[in-house]
């Protein structure tokens, strides 16, 4: 018997339900496929981005311990040689008068010079930078900081030349009692000098990180530690609106 219109409709309605419940179900099943997939990839990057930040972490630690090594070997050489040369004048007869060459006398005004690098200032903050991406904004920094009463340890101010450019560093680092890390695309390159002065600065008890030229997730990926920390971005804040929002957490105590 041929089939009416109305059970052929029927029955093609019937099959077009029927195609679109599979298809539904194959969607669905293979979304959660693809969830299930990223969410393996993601486990899987998180897990190594906190063992690469924790290996950097580590090398920073061990460099910044073998300078620090150096630096008080050195510094230990230098005082022995001061303290021979004093007491070689301490034990020369007083009644004779001692000349010295002029090679020797040039000996002892270099180690004293050397060593003595004490400037007498205090300093509030310690201000890291990458020279060559950051100076600008880092000397722009510490202007204002200085003018909202903030002592600021700024190496293009506070070196001195003709004197040890490291030990300088060192007193600096030691003599701020919180530290600023303008961080930058050549900051983040991992530099020499900057590497030395955060791993100091990280044992400070406040850390201020200033980003410019870079963001938060770029920041996560050279050092797991420093997204944690309550920073600021020149993309959102000029230098005089971060100045007046740094000074309350380092100025000095009144």
């Amino acid at each position: 018997m041929a089939m009416s219109a109305s059970e052929f409709n029927r029955r093609m309605r019937e099959a077009q339900r029927k195609a679109e419940r599979e298809l539904d179900r194959v969607n669905r099943a293979n979304k959660k496929a693809v969830d299930d997939y990223n969410r393996k990839v993601d486990q899987h990057n998180r897990r190594e981005i906190d063992r690469v930040n924790r290996e950097n972490k580590k090398a920073v630690d061990d460099y910044n311990r073998r300078v620090d090594r150096h630096n008080r070997e050195a510094d230990r050489h230098n005082q022995q040689v001061v303290a021979d040369i004093n007491r070689q004048l301490a034990a020369a007869p007083r009644t004779r008068t001692i000349t010295y060459q002029p090679v020797e006398r040039e000996l002892v005004e270099r180690v004293h010079g050397a060593i003595d690098f004490d400037d007498g200032r205090d300093y509030d903050v310690f201000l890291s930078y990458a020279r060559i991406d950051g100076e600008a904004t880092a000397k722009a920094l510490a202007a204002a900081l200085e003018e909202r009463g903030v002592r600021v340890w700024f190496d293009a101010v506070a070196i001195q030349p003709g004197k040890s450019q490291s030990l300088q560093m060192d007193a600096g680092l030691r003599k701020a009692r919180a530290g600023i890390a303008v961080l930058t695309a050549a900051y983040l390159a991992g530099r020499f000098w900057t590497q030395r002065e955060l791993g100091a600065l990280l044992n400070k008890p406040t850390l201020i990180p200033v980003l410019h030229g870079v963001t938060f997730d770029d920041v996560k990926e050279y050092s797991g530690i420093l997204p944690d920390l309550a920073g600021f971005t020149t993309d959102q804040d000029d230098v005089d609106t971060i100045a007046d929002k740094i000074t309350p957490a380092v100025a000095p105590p009144r």
